[in-house]
Parts: C-alpha cells; structure tokens; sequence
C-alpha cells in the first residue's frame, strides 16, 4: 500500500557517474550510485527499475521525479533531462530540474560560493545576484568566500530529491526540465560574416 508521504525519484548523470535516490517523506529509502565515464544512456532506466522495485515499489508509487541539470557533461545531462520528461510524460508526475549548484546549496549552513568543476581548471561558479559562470579558481577565490564542492553523486542525488519536495510541497509549477549550459564569462559572441562578393570585371 503507497504511502501517503510523497515519494520522489531523483536521478543525475552530469558526471562520471550514473547516480540515483529515491525519498519518501524525509526518508531516503534508497540510494545508488555508480561510476561510469560512458554508458549511462544504456544503464540510466535499468538502474532506476532495479532501485525502485529493490525498494518494494513500483513506479506508479511515485509522486515526482527530480533530475539534475548540471552544469557538467552536456551529453550526460542531456541523457538524464531527455528521460525525466519522458518519465514525466509517461507516468503523468511533475519533473523537477535541480542544479547542482541549488543542491550544493541546500545543505550548506555558512555563506558559500557554490561551485563545480570544469574542464581545463575552470569550474562553474553560482554567484549570489548574478548568473552562473565558467571562470578560473582565481576568479574564484576573488569572490572571498570559501568554495563549496559537490559532495558524493549519492549525497548530491539525495539533496536533489529534497530540493524537489521542497517545491512539491510549496506547490512551485514545474516547467519541463533543461541542461543547465554555461559559456565562459568574458565569451564573445561569434563574429559571422557574410561571404565576400566580387565585383563584376566583365570590362
């Protein structure tokens, strides 16, 4: 018999990792996470089946899905977004995107820069009032606060289940989930150009 508590499944594959949790109430009823730099699309769905129905529960026991939004592997990203709306979709829930900024934030008690690793010693920063960005740990540090790191793919995927009850509860309208992309901060725009026409030399 479902419990009248809502039971959220949060999942996140921005990363080398294949990470999923599923939270009913304040519980965190299970929790599984694996290591992958590649492969994820193919894992993603037997994962969650095998976590769900290793929980006593089936799908239609859920209340709402969380899934992350990165920022990270784009491709990973897109894999996770891609089957939380169609897990939405098929099972009429409501999908919420969660940062990993905004899940990173949600168990901190100090003031923190949030951040996450990058490629190329950048890392992606979520300022307070400001946009997130990619910068150097330079730039970084130069906010002044001390910097706060992803935790495990297992406690972040618990975080952003909890993220997602929060606006379940406080009934936030859920808009379709969409991979979180970051361009550098002082990127430029691309300068096309149209192509270069000759003059007619026919005299």
């Amino acid at each position: 018999m479902a419990s009248r508590d809502p039971v959220i499944l949060a999942f996140d594959t921005s990363a080398a990792h294949c990470a999923a949790a599923l939270l009913r109430g304040t519980d965190l009823i299970a929790v599984t996470s694996e290591e992958m730099g590649r492969g994820q699309a193919e894992r993603l769905m037997p994962l969650l089946d095998e976590m769900i129905k290793g929980a006593k529960l089936d799908w239609s026991d859920l209340s709402a899905i969380a899934v992350g939004i990165g920022p990270g592997n784009f491709t990973g990203i897109r894999i996770s977004v891609s089957a939380a709306r169609g897990l939405a979709l098929a099972l009429d829930l409501p999908a919420f995107g969660v940062s990993t900024f905004d899940a990173i934030s949600s168990t901190a008690t100090l003031p923190h820069l949030a951040v996450v690793p990058a490629p190329q010693d950048k890392i992606y920063i979520a300022p307070t009032g400001a946009d997130p960005a990619l910068v150097s740990m330079a730039e970084a540090y130069n906010f002044g606060l001390p910097l706060a790191l992803p935790p495990s793919p297992a406690d972040l995927v618990a975080s952003m289940a909890r993220v997602a009850r929060v606006q379940l509860l406080a009934n936030v309208p859920p808009l379709a989930p969409a991979p979180l992309y970051i361009r550098a901060a002082d990127a430029a725009p691309a300068r096309d150009t149209g192509p270069v026409i000759l003059p007619d030399d026919d005299n």
